[in-house]
């Protein structure tokens, strides 16, 4: 495994994580070991739903720091499918990330992940898709920190550690994040009914 690439695309990691429609399509190469295969296998999956979520989200939601979230999550979710997907396919340093279709995005999905995508897209803009929003990437981002955890438990490869050691960061500050934004929209809806209720 190429360090330069890693180590470059670490760089665009702290901006944002992302995918690469071919390299998701693609089998892996022999020499990724099995725990290999499923880490980038299974933080692709469910990366990608989580990138499908927020490209619907972004010109809809409500509450403008869930917005700002939506935003950086795009990014990081891009990101981390083209690092994976160059570890996967043996890919050439690059510091472009590409910003796959959503076509390409949905392919990765499974029949739980579709529907989950359509039930938003379905949703009329306010509190209560803002709402879903924000349970899907809490809900999201728990399965993702779980992946990282279970590699890191039994890691094989220098390259791929690292890799999920700045991804769980990353996730543990997103998680962190998310909890902010759902305490605030709490107090928020507390507040509007306490109005509501003095009138």
């Amino acid at each position: 495994m190429n360090r330069r690439l890693i180590l470059t695309s670490i760089a665009s990691f702290a901006a944002a994580p992302v995918l690469v429609p071919s390299a998701l399509a693609q089998d892996a190469p022999a020499q990724l070991s099995a725990a290999r295969q499923t880490h980038i296998t299974d933080t692709l999956a469910v990366g990608s739903l989580s990138l499908m979520l927020s490209r619907i989200a972004e010109p809809r939601v409500y509450a403008p720091p869930l917005k700002q979230f939506a935003g950086f999550e795009i990014a990081e979710q891009e990101t981390i499918a083209s690092i994976l997907g160059a570890i996967r396919n043996g890919g050439r340093p690059s510091g472009a990330v590409p910003s796959p279709s959503d076509s390409d995005v949905m392919q990765t999905l499974d029949a739980a992940g579709r529907a989950e995508v359509e039930k938003l897209r379905q949703m009329a803009a306010g509190r209560t898709f803002d709402r879903e929003y924000l349970r899907a990437q809490i809900e999201g981002h728990n399965k993702l920190l779980d992946i990282q955890e279970a590699y890191l438990r039994a890691p094989d490869d220098l390259d791929e550690t690292n890799v999920a050691k700045l991804a769980r960061g990353m996730i543990k500050e997103h998680l962190t994040l998310l909890g902010d934004i759902q305490s605030i929209s709490l107090e928020n809806a507390e507040r509007m009914r306490g109005q509501s209720k003095a009138h």
